[in-house]
């Protein structure tokens, strides 16, 4: 759902610039009051594995792909102002270092997942679990809040693309509504079940960082197998298996195909990416191999920025030596 340049007129792409930067200023100033230190490596670790899996398109249906947001799995784990400094540190990497998305349209795309995917999934999230059964081992009940609010958010988050594209003349606001919703519907399912799936891996191993869930918390464990294991996994999504993802267009691009506007994108990027297209050591590398180790470098780098703007926000050495969580 990254907007390239050339999607959005000017107007839209400084409106949905300044509701980001507020949007993200106030995350920020949210996340120094209320982010404890110990919590600070799970920032980078959120970032490097939602870059990595990002770049796993699934395919759905119709020769369209889809791929995770993870707005509403970082806001569960860590909050909502974290997921939105964690997705909008994702999102200005991939802008950035590899032309994934526009320049003038990363207000849009901050918007669109970070905000509407970490807070108003979160929203979502709070809203349903208060509905279902409040026992504080009942694992069900919060895979299934979070599940149906990732669902939602991805929706969300596609309909607020489609009346950007309108609110810029791209496209009539009920061709982009009807094509970005629906097609999102069912990325979305991928979202709602990679969102369960991950938390279900974080509560089987380490459920004391679901402490905010109210999990029973009996002993605090050392948080560096988790960052090293994680990383781990990360870097080998990112490799090894994203040469390998669905090479379909996603949601929003098949709906660029569809409705004929797919040639208003700008094919050259606006400010010059180190590597461009993921393409990092293509000139001595196979295509889906310099995609691996661009994606590599990528979560690297995802990880070390939203660890350090954490730690920056704290003030403080963030300790590894327990994952404790107000």
């Amino acid at each position: 759902m990254h907007i390239p340049d050339g999607f959005l007129n000017a107007a839209t792409a400084a409106t949905m610039g300044g509701l980001s930067a507020a949007s993200l200023g106030l995350a920020l100033f949210e996340a120094k009051r209320r982010l404890e230190p110990k919590r600070v490596p799970m920032l980078g670790l959120s970032a490097a594995f939602v870059f990595a899996a990002q770049m796993l398109n699934f395919p759905v249906a119709g020769g369209t792909s889809g791929h995770l947001i993870g707005g509403t799995l970082t806001a569960v784990l860590l909050g909502p102002s974290a997921a939105v400094v964690v997705i909008s540190a994702v999102l200005i990497v991939q802008c950035f270092l590899f032309a994934d998305g526009g320049v003038t349209a990363l207000g849009a795309n901050i918007f669109n997942m970070a905000v509407i995917g970490g807070v108003v999934g979160w929203l979502i999230y709070r809203g349903i679990r208060m509905l279902l059964p409040r026992k504080p081992d009942d694992l069900f009940a919060t895979l299934l809040a979070a599940m149906v609010a990732a669902w939602c958010s991805t929706v969300l988050a596609s309909v607020f693309c489609a009346a950007q594209l309108a609110a810029s003349g791209t496209v009539a606001w009920k061709l982009a509504l009807l094509a970005m919703a629906g097609v999102h519907m069912l990325i979305g399912v991928g979202e709602g079940l990679i969102t369960a799936a991950a938390l279900a891996a974080v509560a089987a191993t380490r459920p004391e960082l679901l402490a905010n869930q109210k999990f029973s918390i009996k002993n605090q464990k050392s948080l560096a197998p988790l960052l090293a294991y994680g990383l781990i996994i990360s870097l080998a999504l990112a490799m090894f298996v994203s040469p390998f993802a669905s090479s379909w267009p996603d949601g929003l691009d098949r709906t660029a195909e569809d409705l004929n506007f797919a040639g208003a994108a700008v094919t050259q990027p606006m400010v010059p990416a180190p590597a461009a297209d993921y393409e990092l050591g293509a000139s001595i590398l196979p295509g889906a191999w310099a995609t691996g180790v661009a994606g590599a470098v990528g979560t690297v780098v995802v990880f070390v920025l939203a660890w350090f703007t954490a730690r920056a926000l704290t003030g403080k050495k963030p300790a590894v030596d327990a994952g404790a969580a107000a």
